[in-house]
């Protein structure tokens, strides 16, 4: 299948907390791909300045459906949470 959407969650999370928020990303990589709908990609991407998870689905739709979904609220925000330094920034993009 083709990615034709992207979920990019953007947090700024200190230094000293970025080991606990790949271990969330790592444990949950797994079963993202596997069991949410239309999900395609799970990719971390480490700046200094900040922290990205992109997403990759085959629609938006699939894409928006995800933040509501169990295991983003109940588990992988809740994991994430605490080390955040300010709120993500959340983007949903289409693939032209």
């Amino acid at each position: 299948m083709k990615v034709n959407a992207y979920l990019e969650i953007t947090m700024k999370i200190e230094e000293a907390n970025r080991a606990a928020a790949a271990k969330v990303y790592t444990e949950y990589r797994g079963p993202f791909l596997a069991t949410i709908e239309g999900a395609l990609s799970k990719d971390l991407l480490i700046r200094n300045e900040d922290v990205q998870v992109l997403h990759g689905f085959d629609s938006a739709e699939r894409a928006q459906a995800y933040l509501s979904s169990a295991m983003f609220q109940n588990d992988v925000f809740v994991g994430l949470k605490p080390l955040w330094s300010a709120d993500p920034d959340v983007k949903i993009y289409s693939v032209a």
